[in-house]
């Protein structure tokens, strides 16, 4: 049998270059002994839920950095700071505007406040059917369409670095007297150099969360949650943080964000200036790579700016699925990416990537750029790829989802139902894939057949669907009548 200590130890040990989060990327603060200073809340080291003197200070370096006004430590990563931003923002039984490519932890914050939900779609991104950004007209529209809307929730950037007009954004839901909350988990490294986008911080958002360890050397699980504004009730906003977060917080992840801001602003400028410089030379080189291609997507109308530090590869006719990419990448090279989508594999990439990094992803992008005429000459049609638009279906809403996905009596039982046999059904459960975690279906949501088909090509692909009962996602749980 063996420990997962002594599995992650041999893999922390091996060759694996990681171009996935953490983005620490196995390199950073030297914690010789982490059992050394994993401690309790004893006297001189204060309490997070209770901060009077050394977290309170090291929460305050962490807002001059940002420019915040506020910001609060938070050890249960942005999922805790997206859930208590919604439900300090949003009271029991209200209405939220939220994009519907948000992450599942928003939806959580939904079923629990019992939220009624109206949704913005996002355009779709080019032959890859990445998500796009929103634009602030539809985010005003919607407003004044729905006069109770109390809260506004978006996310920006994207898994894939697209990043919405966050600026224009708040001022509409600002003339409507209404906050905006901005899922910045993969943005913690936006501000900081002017080839990466400026923070949701500084362009009038009430409430941030950044997830430090996705794109900044930090333990996993580290999240910050920045506040501005009156709008926002801050007072709710700790209440729920406490809350939704461990009453015994990590001292070791706290220690780890700390040092993380004391870097920021001790050494930024010289990291982010080396962390450009490489990017660009990366980019540069994969210039004349023929079938493969690192994607360079253009601002454009939905698209008011681009997290560069995102690498998207793919190939040029989008008829090679994502996942083999990724796997070739993973076991002939040693490369192991963040996620593999429909028609693309997505490295993330951060301040603490190295020079060898980048060569060994280049020499092995040229290396598989060779042999693609000989690896896929059989017909590409027949590969499995997604022949469609990769995206959202976009569902019928028929129940709210804390109905839906409630356990108890509310006129309607589950049955479970083979996922081909399941059309037009009530869903009763989650469908997603994670990475990224945006639900194909929620529960609540008229079962399409768009969506089965979508499960069933994902599945075809080899990409795990979670979110549901049935692990195989062969099957799903819908809702009938009592």
């Amino acid at each position: 049998m063996q420990l997962l200590y002594d599995k992650l130890k041999s893999f922390g040990q091996s060759d694996a270059y990681p171009f996935h989060m953490p983005g620490h990327k196995r390199r950073g603060m030297d914690f010789e002994n982490p059992y050394q200073i994993d401690i309790t809340e004893i006297e001189g080291f204060d309490n997070l839920h209770h901060a009077q003197g050394i977290l309170k200070e090291a929460e305050e370096r962490a807002a001059h950095l940002y420019g915040s006004e506020e910001t609060y430590f938070c050890v249960n990563g942005s999922t805790a700071g997206i859930l208590s931003a919604i439900s300090a923002c949003a009271l029991c039984g209200s209405r939220i505007l939220m994009t519907r490519n948000c992450h599942k932890a928003a939806y959580h914050a939904v079923f629990l406040r019992q939220l009624k939900v109206t949704y913005i779609y996002p355009q779709k991104v080019g032959q890859l059917g990445i998500n796009g950004g929103l634009l602030p007209e539809k985010v005003e529209e919607m407003l004044i369409k729905y006069p109770d809307i109390r809260a506004v929730f978006i996310t920006s950037p994207t898994y894939d670095g697209i990043v919405s007009d966050v600026g224009g954004i708040a001022e509409a839901a600002h003339r409507h007297h209404v906050p905006l909350i901005v899922d910045e988990a993969h943005g913690a490294h936006f501000g900081f150099h002017e080839y990466f986008p400026e923070s949701s911080v500084k362009q009038g958002a009430d409430i941030v969360i950044h997830s430090l360890h996705k794109t900044l050397p930090c333990l996993t699980q580290t999240a910050l949650v920045h506040v501005n504004g009156k709008l926002a009730d801050r007072a709710a906003l700790r209440d729920y943080l406490g809350i939704y977060q461990t009453s015994s917080p990590s001292y070791v992840l706290m220690a780890s964000m700390d040092s993380c801001v004391g870097l920021l602003r001790e050494r930024g400028e010289e990291l982010f200036e080396s962390y450009v410089k490489r990017l660009k030379e990366f980019r540069e080189r994969a210039q004349a790579l023929h079938r493969i291609r690192v994607a360079d997507i253009e601002r454009r109308a939905d698209i008011y700016d681009v997290d560069m530090s995102k690498i998207i590869i793919s190939d040029i006719k989008g008829k090679i699925p994502g996942n083999e990419l990724y796997e070739r990448l993973r076991c002939e090279y040693g490369l192991w990416l963040e996620m593999a989508a429909g028609r693309y594999a997505l490295a993330m990439t951060s301040v603490m990537d190295t020079r060898e990094g980048y060569d060994r992803l280049v020499r092995a992008l040229y290396s598989i750029d060779e042999e693609v005429p000989h690896i896929w000459e059989t017909d590409l049609q027949e590969s499995g790829c997604c022949q469609k638009e990769d995206g959202l279906p976009e569902n019928i809403a028929v129940l709210p989802i804390w109905k839906a996905a409630g356990r108890g009596d509310d006129g309607y039982r589950r049955k479970r139902l083979m996922l081909q046999e399941s059309e037009g059904e009530i869903s009763a459960e989650y469908m997603y894939l994670y990475p990224p975690g945006i639900p194909l279906i929620v529960p609540g949501e008229k079962i399409s057949g768009e969506f089965i088909e979508k499960v069933l090509q994902y599945k075809k692909l080899g990409h795990s669907i979670q979110g549901c009962s049935d692990y195989e996602a062969e099957s799903i749980e819908v809702l009938e009548r009592c």
